[in-house]
């Protein structure tokens, strides 16, 4: 791999100097020089950006990973070699792509001179170090290593982040250098940047997310096509959007692992996967689908991030489930594979970010955002935000989330049972949004089907008025539970 190169000079040892002010002129005087003059100054000797771009330091670049996002930042890189070097400062030269198989058929934008199975050298022998094998290890050992030898590390790999990420943070520190992660959330939307930047001036409160694009894709064939799960996840397999083993999106493991990351970010508290409430979306029926059209939604797998502080509970609660979604809200209106996230702040109030989630293409432009960033660094110095932990807020139990609650019931079709029903809602002190009773079902003459939709409550009050339900003898039988966001 060669000799590891020392650290470039900052980009201003390189700078071409101004011409100097003529005596005794104000500094906040600019002269004007005419158009004529200015061209033949230009013609008469190198401009600026053209001396600085003759003298622009090399920046060494690895990449761990050669799949379908992998390749697209290798052939972006290689491609638009001018305009990432204008941007950043430097030039950004790929000295190795580590992978399994150096002789495996891989994508012809990745030039087979730069293959190696040395993934320990292209980890330490690097200025920026790109990380996408995914998983946790090797790339947690090569992430270390790569901090150990002073790189600056970009990756995209949200399980390994969800998991481990207080040790990346502080290897990081330890060695000052910079840990980038854009594409760790929701492929080429910039939520990371958002919550770890742009909402740095703010409190946030809450954060509402599709952020998998493969059970978003699933969801969206179940509604507007009629197909039932199975039929949906197919589609989606032979699509590429959905792995052979699809349990990492299906049962929501993928977007817990982001809910995590988007927590800590928003609400400077370290979140594990093992604080993340997670349901998966297996269980959606074609009857879900159909019940939730009928109520005006739809069905969603959304990522939620809440801050609560009232007199019952004060802390933030993280959780990923299936949820209706009122037809009117942003949330609703997504579909296919692509992912959004809606951020509300005391300050700034509610922020959409919306794009695609997925994609060697635009994955790949979130990876590559963050390599310009940490080479501008590496070149003029500064650094990427460091962990922020410092609220260190609790974080709530799954039954002391707030959310709503639609409830589908078969009861008896007599006088006096919505009265029967709505006694035991009041009984534990949760409130009835609406009631509707459905008329495409026949349930008989002695039976109704009744949907009610709660308003915002503590799960645990919820959960007690479903038991509650269950045990009311007007209430022949508690068809479904779904919660409902956005309302």
């Amino acid at each position: 791999m060669g000799e590891r190169r020392g650290r470039p000079l900052p980009l201003a040892a390189y700078a071409v100097p101004s011409h100097a002010r003529p005596p005794g002129e104000p500094a906040h005087i600019r002269k004007v020089v005419p158009v004529k003059q200015q061209v033949a100054q230009e013609t008469s000797q190198p401009t600026a950006p053209v001396a600085a771009r003759q003298q622009r330091p090399t920046l060494r670049v690895g990449v761990l990973g050669s799949g379908t996002v992998g390749t697209q930042v290798i052939r972006l890189l290689l491609e638009q070699a001018d305009d990432f070097a204008a941007r950043s400062g430097a030039r950004l030269e790929i000295t190795g792509v580590a992978v399994r198989d150096v002789d495996a058929p891989r994508d012809e934008a990745v030039p087979r001179d730069l293959l190696t199975d040395d993934a320990q050298a292209v980890a330490t022998s690097n200025d920026i170090v790109i990380e996408l094998i995914g998983g946790i290890e090797p790339a947690r050992t090569l992430i270390l290593a790569a901090f150990a030898s002073g790189a600056s590390v970009i990756t995209g790999n949200k399980a390994l982040i969800a998991a481990h990420g207080p040790e990346l943070y502080a290897a990081a520190a330890e060695a000052n250098t910079d840990f980038y992660y854009e594409a760790a959330v929701a492929g080429a939307i910039p939520v990371v940047y958002a919550l770890r930047e742009s909402m740095a001036g703010d409190r946030v409160t809450s954060v509402l997310g599709i952020v998998n694009g493969t059970t978003n894709y699933i969801l969206d064939e179940m509604s507007t096509k009629g197909l039932s799960f199975e039929e949906a996840l197919a589609a989606a397999q032979e699509l590429g959007y959905a792995e052979a083993d699809p349990t990492a999106d299906v049962d929501g493991l993928d977007a817990a692992a982001k809910a995590a990351i988007i927590a800590s970010l928003a609400f400077h508290t370290r979140v594990g996967m093992n604080d993340v409430e997670v349901e998966g979306i297996r269980s959606i029926t074609a009857d879900d689908i159909r019940e939730a059209h009928a109520s005006g939604c739809e069905l969603k797998l959304l990522a939620i991030a809440q801050r609560r502080e009232d007199e019952q509970a004060s802390g933030i609660s993280v959780r990923v489930h299936p949820a209706l979604v009122p037809a009117d809200h942003p949330l609703a209106s997504v579909h296919g594979g692509f992912n959004a996230v809606l951020v509300e702040a005391e300050a700034a109030g509610r922020l959409m970010f919306y794009g695609q989630g997925a994609g060697g293409t635009p994955t790949a432009s979130a990876v590559l955002s963050d390599v310009v960033a940490a080479a501008a660094h590496r070149v003029n110095g500064g650094q990427a935000p460091r962990e922020s932990n410092y609220a260190d807020l609790p974080i709530l139990p799954p039954e002391q989330a707030l959310t709503r609650y639609q409830i589908q019931l078969r009861v008896a079709d007599a006088p006096g049972s919505l009265a029967a029903v709505a006694q035991v809602f009041g009984d534990h002190d949760v409130s009835i949004n609406s009631v509707r009773q459905a008329s495409y079902v026949d349930v008989g003459d002695e039976l109704a089907l009744v949907t009610i939709v709660t308003h915002a409550a503590p799960v645990s009050r919820l959960e007690a008025a479903v038991d509650g339900l269950r045990a009311q003898e007007r209430v022949a039988e508690v068809v479904s539970t779904r919660r409902v966001e956005g309302l």
